[in-house]
């Protein structure tokens, strides 16, 4: 077997960011049919699927243990928000333009390290922050067209910059495989609790769509873990922005979206200046 290199390092993550839109389409599609916590709460049950038996095979149950219960429960809570409102942008709005919002949580991540982390923030990465802003309002622009619901995505990036802030303390004393599965097993409590308002029984089909989502989910995981193995992380970190071009094929595809040059204008500035944090030390989405 040859050496991994950084091209096959580049070619994971950007298999990665495709199997992770797939996952978002998917979701899309399933929202149509089905409420937003029947979606959230199967679609985490078929991630386990494929994510237990291959946490048992590598590491054990015992890998599985919580150290920080506060910190675990919190952190689930802000997973499951992010997940409601991310799946809820999808289903009022083109993927491409939920997903080109999304990629602005690295710009929070910046803002918000700085007083839970005590993280300093250069002013270089203050600059690409600005950037970063300007793209997100090139691409929403405020007044044209979506109104409020432009919010749904913007909150979402918001809690998952949260989120993925508090993860960086947490992962100081749990471990990474822990905090994947409670935080699941937290969107499937969630979504459990929506029953009473009336869930949709799944046939052969919407099991199949499930199973897929579940499957892309957990597949994009694990190309993603083994992209930093292979590779420099402000290498490979760059070509998470892939998922964009991906987004922007299947939501034409799929469902017609042709994204205007406002949006097309803004993701490129918002892709250009998280690549530039990037650079900088700080991590993408």
């Amino acid at each position: 077997m040859t050496a991994p290199s950084p091209l096959h390092g580049i070619l994971a993550m950007v298999a990665s960011a495709g199997l992770l839109t797939l996952n978002d389409a998917v979701s899309k599609h399933l929202a149509q049919s089905y409420p937003i916590g029947q979606v959230i709460c199967l679609r985490q049950l078929a991630a386990f699927l494929f994510i237990l038996p291959y946490a048992l095979a590598t590491s054990g149950l015992y890998s599985l243990r919580p150290v920080y219960r506060g910190g675990q429960f919190l952190r689930a809570l802000l997973f499951a928000a992010g997940a409601v409102l991310v799946l809820w942008s999808l289903m009022l709005l083109p993927l491409s333009f939920v997903l080109a919002i999304l990629f602005a949580t690295p710009f929070f991540v910046a803002i918000i390290s700085a007083p839970m982390l005590g993280e300093r923030v250069s002013a270089h990465q203050w600059g690409a922050i600005a950037a970063g802003f300007v793209g997100v309002l090139l691409i929403v622009r405020p007044g044209g067209g979506f109104g409020w619901i432009v919010l749904l995505p913007l909150g979402a990036a918001l809690i998952n910059a949260v989120r993925d802030t508090f993860t960086r303390r947490l992962t100081r004393t749990d471990r990474s495989i822990a905090i994947l599965f409670w935080s699941g097993v937290m969107i499937m409590a969630a979504g459990l609790a929506t029953v009473p308002w009336g869930w949709q029984p799944v046939d052969v089909r919407g099991a199949v769509w499930y199973l897929a989502a579940g499957a892309f989910n957990a597949s994009a995981h694990f190309m993603m873990i083994e992209a930093f193995r292979m590779g420099h992380a402000a290498v490979i970190s760059p070509f998470h922005y892939t998922g964009l071009l991906w987004a922007i094929l299947i939501g034409y595809l799929v469902w017609g979206e042709v994204p205007d040059a406002w949006m097309l204008t803004g993701a490129a500035v918002v892709v250009a200046s998280g690549i530039y944090m990037i650079r900088r030390g700080v991590p993408g989405r």
